[in-house]
């Protein structure tokens, strides 16, 4: 196996480029990851002399443009072919690069990397997935979040068996459960998309257990969700603003009283535990499954810990050969893409 190289827009969050190349040096020194960082070099090697970096492996490629947050993301994408996420495309197309992790506007890094990598041969459209934490304490990916806000039946089956295979490679489930995000667990719930979703995913060869609630997602007794990407990103919008709420109440009703103080100084090590489990950071990115060569989209909010969690799920990707697994799958068992029906 070719070795693995992970490119990483520096370009892209809302702190760049200071934290992706904070998180690049400690993902290069934990794991010894070879990395190369993609963006404007003054700017990207004046954050590099902030750390120790001997004996790192470290490159810089130079990228003339910045695709921001507010662009217009197909617009950005195809005018701006200097932007530092296009060049980590094409570097990954052109120069062996086997993955990229981004922190940029998702809409332009979805749109360069389709434009420049393309789709594997047998996914009509890729799927933006993610973990969340669950009580039982196995994470559950939900797809997709974003990539697709309207979609046909045949779309969530393919997202559903994709996310059966990163479940199965990457947290080595055997037999994930797959369920269906639904108003309700009857099978004649929800809009004329996910009715008719069920009928598909009934007969495709996964573990498929039905209808799930948004209430189910966090209690792990499901492995994989699926839905269209409009709902899956309010789903995520919601969990992650509740996940904040929480976590600031609860310290808050810990800080009022002389009582709760000395508690939470006994109860100090417990409660970073809890944020560390609830952290999405801790998760990296999210993977954008079905595009050629391995994407991982972060949160603009990122910060270092997050790009380091992203490299390493790149490379987890990378080593499970997840993409192949994905073609593998698909080809056994005849589904092929869908000319014309998008």
């Amino acid at each position: 196996m070719a070795e693995i190289k992970i490119a990483v827009d520096a370009m892209g969050s809302d702190q760049a480029p200071a934290v992706e190349v904070e998180g690049a040096v400690q993902a290069a020194a934990e794991y010894g990851i070879p990395i190369v960082l993609v963006g404007r070099e003054d700017r990207v090697h004046d954050q590099l002399r902030r750390h120790d970096t001997a004996d790192l492996a470290i490159e810089v490629v130079h990228a003339s443009e910045v695709i921001t947050m507010e662009e217009s993301a197909a617009t950005a994408a195809r005018k701006k072919r200097d932007s530092s996420i296009r060049v980590a495309a094409r570097l990954m197309r052109d120069a062996g690069i086997s993955g990229i992790v981004s922190a940029g506007n998702t809409g332009a890094v979805m749109a360069s990397v389709k434009m420049v990598l393309g789709t594997l041969p047998v996914v009509d459209r890729p799927a933006l997935s993610t973990v969340l934490p669950t009580q039982k304490g196995k994470p559950a990916i939900l797809l997709d979040v974003g990539a697709n806000v309207d979609c046909k039946p045949h779309h969530l089956e393919q997202f559903a068996i994709m996310g059966d295979i990163y479940s199965r490679a990457i947290f080595g489930i055997r037999r994930p459960r797959v369920g269906l995000l639904s108003i309700g667990e009857e099978d004649s719930k929800g809009n004329e998309l996910t009715k008719e979703a069920f009928k598909s995913l009934k007969r495709a060869p996964i573990n498929f257990i039905g209808n799930v609630e948004g209430r189910d997602i966090f209690k792990g007794d499901v492995d994989v969700i699926v839905c269209d990407g409009f709902t899956g990103n309010v789903a995520l919008k919601l969990s992650e603003g509740l996940i904040e709420t929480f976590s600031a109440m609860l310290r808050q009703e810990l800080e009022k009283t002389l009582a709760s103080k000395l508690g939470y100084i006994f109860s100090e090590k417990a409660f970073r535990a809890f944020r560390r489990r609830l952290d999405y950071s801790e998760y990296g990115g999210a993977p954008l499954l079905g595009i050629k060569g391995i994407t991982i989209v972060c949160h603009g909010r990122s910060n270092a810990n997050a790009i380091k969690n992203a490299v390493r799920v790149a490379n987890d990707f990378c080593k499970h050969n997840v993409n192949r697994a994905i073609e593998t799958e698909f080809t056994k068992l005849g589904i092929t893409r869908t000319v014309g029906v998008l």
